[in-house]
């Protein structure tokens, strides 16, 4: 396993600045965001793009690729996550033309792995969602598959804020959904799996990884907490708004140690990126690289 960062929080600074300190902190490997250039994103750590996929050259990708072997840093991906699945059907022509030039971008750095989101449109239950995802999602699924590069889709509900209300913007966080996904694509999509969205959904650790252990292609290092407080004001029909707390891993309720044997278990050996979303540690540069220098001690025994 490779531990490196999801560079996201790094808004503001160029690709090779994140990669210098990430090398020099004996990071392994980074996941790099990749939201469209002009646009980007409102909703927190969203927008970021240390790649401009849309205008990049072979001679570009192979310059980054031959930069960062010399930092001894491996890509474990490239990452956008917006809703390919959102009610407005131009917005999803728009995620899906890029999610298209990030595949082509992957292909030019000899990338494999390419994370977003499934998508969800949170008027919509979960039936009527994934008649839509298989409506929507087979062409570009069959594209990014003759490419060469797996895509993967994180087990993240999205639904920590009340523009997400009530349905969260992605249905790919249950096994429910995950069996789905796997007998109707045969494995051609992946998991992107963080283990703090089972804490909020209550969902057994152990028995997740040992079921869907073989589909798992990238892993996200977050944490989470449940404020007993806000749990108790709001209740569980709030779907976690007032009382889940994204941490840096270590400061929560995942079970590192189990996360880690059930890993190894599987048999899985890829990259562990560290996902920053802890306010606490969010307001400055500093805080952020101390963010991730503090979930690196906590998670570097297990990878070593």
């Amino acid at each position: 396993m490779k531990l490196g960062i999801l560079t996201a929080p790094f808004e503001n600074k160029e690709l090779k600045e994140v990669a210098e300190w990430a090398s020099a902190n004996e990071f392994s490997s980074l996941e790099i965001a990749c939201w469209p250039k002009a646009i980007g994103e409102k909703r927190r750590y969203a927008g970021t793009a240390h790649i401009d996929v849309a205008n990049i050259s072979q001679d570009q990708a192979d310059e980054i690729m031959g930069s960062l072997a010399e930092k001894k840093l491996f890509i474990s991906g490239l990452g956008y996550y917006p809703n390919p699945l959102h009610s407005d059907a131009n917005h999803r022509e728009e995620i899906f033309n890029h999610l298209k030039k990030i595949v082509n971008c992957a292909k030019m750095m000899n990338v494999k792995i390419v994370n977003t989101f499934c998508g969800g449109d949170k008027e919509l239950n979960i039936d009527e969602n994934w008649e839509r995802a298989q409506k929507i999602w087979p062409e570009f699924i069959k594209f990014a598959q003759n490419e060469g590069i797996q895509l993967a889709f994180e087990n993240c509900p999205m639904i920590f804020s009340y523009d997400e209300w009530p349905g969260g913007n992605n249905i790919a966080y249950s096994p429910n959904i995950w069996r789905r996904i796997i007998e109707e694509w045969d494995g051609s999509v992946g998991m992107n799996f963080d283990p703090s969205h089972l804490i909020l959904q209550m969902i057994d650790q152990v028995k997740f990884i040992r079921e869907f252990g073989p589909y798992i292609k990238h892993v996200h290092a977050k944490d989470l907490t449940i404020n007993e407080e806000g749990l108790y004001e709001f209740g569980i029909l709030s779907k976690g708004m007032g009382w889940q707390i994204p941490k840096m891993p270590g400061l929560g309720d995942v079970n590192w140690s189990s996360f880690f044997s059930e890993l190894n278990q599987v048999g899985y050996e890829g990259p562990v990126i560290i996902e920053h979303e802890d306010r606490n540690f969010e307001d400055t540069e500093a805080l952020i690289k101390k963010g991730f220098l503090l979930a690196k001690k906590n998670l570097e025994s297990y990878i070593k």
